[in-house]
């Protein structure tokens, strides 16, 4: 999808320094956006701004810890100070860590819900006015667990669930107002989340390779596909889908526990 069918919008984009936020940002400046660019790690923020210049598009890279209420709140108000306003807000930034109802900490918990909740929420409630105001849509990145329970994850999968019901819930009440809001729940994509979150590059591997026979399509995915669904449901092509949650697993959400 390479029409510039987003010339003269403006996708706000968070984890836009690796994974499936920088499939997005990518995504979106290829098809015509201004993009600004939301992350905590500086040089891959200067790499993704470089790389999105040279495709001829408008970027603005924001250094930001969204856990902190203060910083999130700046993003949203940098964007709109240099570009105007915001079309289109993808909540890419998560995180995760292993850990079960025996063991997971307070801190980890806690970790787990400002960043994939407390973040998202506080980002939509900051550019709604704009969104409002342009009729725009924000797309959330969400997860299989979300929809599914799976052990040794327990906060991860609390928060994604969490994430979906307020996807539904904002859909409900701003689709008056003229914006939707949906979600994408990938399965397993290859990006640098789990290994962030604590996982070695051995047990990643075993991972990735074990991932191969929970998927029913028999591979894992990859950050330019979730792009793409994140794209269609931003663009004009969805614009009677609203409240969704959409499946990208390679069938994992439809399989028994393995």
């Amino acid at each position: 999808m390479n029409d510039k069918q987003f010339t003269g919008k403006v996708a706000f984009v968070t984890g836009a320094t690796s994974g499936i936020g920088q499939a997005c940002a990518m995504a979106f400046a290829e098809a015509g956006a201004k993009v600004v660019c939301v992350g905590r790690n500086e040089d891959a923020l200067r790499d993704v701004e470089n790389k999105i210049r040279e495709n001829g598009s408008e970027a603005l890279t924001i250094h930001a810890d969204l856990a902190r209420d203060n910083e999130a709140e700046r993003a949203v108000q940098d964007a709109i100070g240099v570009f105007g306003g915001i079309d289109v807000l993808v909540n890419a930034a998560g995180h995760i860590s292993n850990g079960t109802i025996e063991n997971t900490s307070l801190v980890d918990w806690d970790a787990m819900m400002n960043v994939n909740v407390r973040a998202t929420f506080l980002l939509m409630q900051k550019a709604l006015p704009s969104l409002i105001e342009r009729r725009g849509n924000i797309v959330n990145v969400s997860s299989v667990t979300g929809l599914r329970a799976f052990p040794g994850v327990i906060a991860y999968c609390v928060s994604k669930a969490a994430l979906d019901q307020l996807t539904r819930c904002a859909s409900l009440e701003l689709a008056a107002k003229g914006v939707r809001v949906n979600a994408v729940n990938p399965g397993v994509v290859v990006t640098q989340i789990h290994k962030r979150g604590g996982m070695s590059e051995e047990a990643y591997a075993a991972f990735l390779e074990h991932s191969k026979t929970t998927h029913p399509l028999g591979r894992t995915g990859r950050p330019e596909e979730i792009a793409s669904l994140v794209l269609y449901l931003a663009s004009d092509k969805a614009s009677w889908i609203t409240g969704a949650t959409y499946s990208i697993d390679g069938g994992r959400s439809q399989t028994c526990a393995r």
